[in-house]
């Protein structure tokens, strides 16, 4: 099953689900505000991509941390971080078992439909 990991206003998760309705995908939208996150989904994230391309520098969250901390950002602080705040997670996480891609790109996303029997 694809799982869509977003937050309900953000307006690129908006896109996302619009897009896999409208070619028919089925999937599971799991709210990380509402649903929560643990430590366990982020570590498996980060193994299949990197904890650097998860965090969302362009986020209000990420600014409100002070310039020192992010500096000195490692992975163990980014994840408790993640977890503290998820908005300070790219969105959406688009997770399948043997797919994940993080940000919302018709590209990249009509690639997975095509190379994956859903």
């Amino acid at each position: 099953m694809l799982t869509v990991y977003g937050i309900k206003s953000c307006d690129t998760c908006r896109l996302a689900r619009k897009y896999l309705d409208q070619h028919n995908i089925e999937f599971r939208f799991h709210d990380l505000r509402e649903d929560g996150l643990d430590i366990q989904t982020l570590e498996r994230w980060t193994q299949r991509m990197g904890w650097e391309r998860l965090l969302n520098k362009h986020s209000l969250t990420w600014r409100k941390i002070p310039e020192v901390d992010r500096n000195a950002m490692t992975k163990d602080k980014a994840l408790a971080a993640m977890i503290e705040g998820p908005t300070l997670i790219k969105r959406p996480v688009l997770e399948a078992d043997n797919f994940i891609a993080v940000g919302f790109s018709e590209k990249r996303f009509g690639d997975f439909i095509e190379n994956h029997d859903l």
